[in-house]
């Protein structure tokens, strides 16, 4: 029970790479805030875990929300000590169509968000004086590029920055900030991207699987979300500041530094 006594607030946590890491913390033994834009998946997913889960409705991008959000986690379970910034959306577009809109609301969830959950977990983790950890759902797109990916490269990139003044700020407080950096992952996020590649390239969908999404795997792989929460567990329950400020790549080779 490797986080006993903790208590996590994971963001975009009713379904995907969110939902697995709540389930995998849970079972460690922590308490568990499903923070999610959808309040019905986030309480089907909370009923499922258990007594240790709540449900809380949450717009990343909303700061009122966000507030209030960690607050209520904070007056059910008593603070928080692990915050996965996981909420995130995808565009698929060449640079030259994508409208400006999508750009900003892309950035808003990535960025805006990892900001906002950022802070109002960060207030908690100062007062109560226990130390903590911040974890921010990167991606391979954080250290290379893909094509029509624009917003989605450029978000995760600039969370390797918030990570890293995030730990140095921390430090005195003995919370750490770590990124995960996952592979392509099957979720509903990459398999709606599948048909928009294939459309926009003009290739056929096991094309943008093989020669794209996973041609530089060792092994032809898809990440899974088991092997992103196996990670998010690691970071969460290493309990001193030799790791922080630090990045991983889960991504079955797709990149390797």
């Amino acid at each position: 029970m490797r986080l006993q006594g903790k208590v996590a607030v994971v963001t975009g946590a009713a379904s995907g790479i969110g939902k697995e890491i709540a389930e995998r913390y849970a079972q460690e033994g922590a308490k568990v805030a499903i923070a999610d834009l959808d309040l019905n998946k986030a309480e089907m997913t909370a009923k499922a875990i258990g007594k240790n889960a709540m449900a809380v409705q949450m717009n990343v991008t909303d700061e009122a929300q966000v507030e209030a959000g960690i607050a209520k986690v904070v007056s059910a379970f008593g603070g928080v000590d692990i915050l996965v910034s996981n909420a995130g959306i995808q565009y698929i577009s060449p640079i030259e169509d994508l409208p400006f809109a999508e750009w900003k609301k892309l950035l808003a969830i990535h960025l805006d968000g990892a900001f906002l959950t950022t802070r109002a977990c960060l207030k908690s983790m100062y007062k109560r004086g226990k130390g903590g950890s911040i974890i921010y759902m990167g991606s391979v797109h954080s250290k290379e590029a893909s094509l029509l990916k624009a917003p989605y490269v450029t978000a995760k990139h600039g969370l390797l920055g918030l990570c890293k003044v995030v730990a140095k700020e921390g430090a005195k407080h003995n919370v750490r900030a770590n990124v995960i950096c996952p592979g392509f992952v099957r979720t509903p996020l990459v398999d709606k991207q599948i048909p928009e590649q294939a459309k926009t390239l003009g290739i056929s969908e096991d094309d943008v699987v093989k020669k794209i999404m996973l041609k530089d795997t060792v092994d032809g792989e898809f990440t899974t979300v088991a092997d992103v929460a196996e990670v998010a567990l690691f970071f969460a329950s290493f309990d001193s500041n030799a790791l922080t400020g630090q990045s991983l790549v889960v991504s079955h080779g797709w990149f390797m530094e």
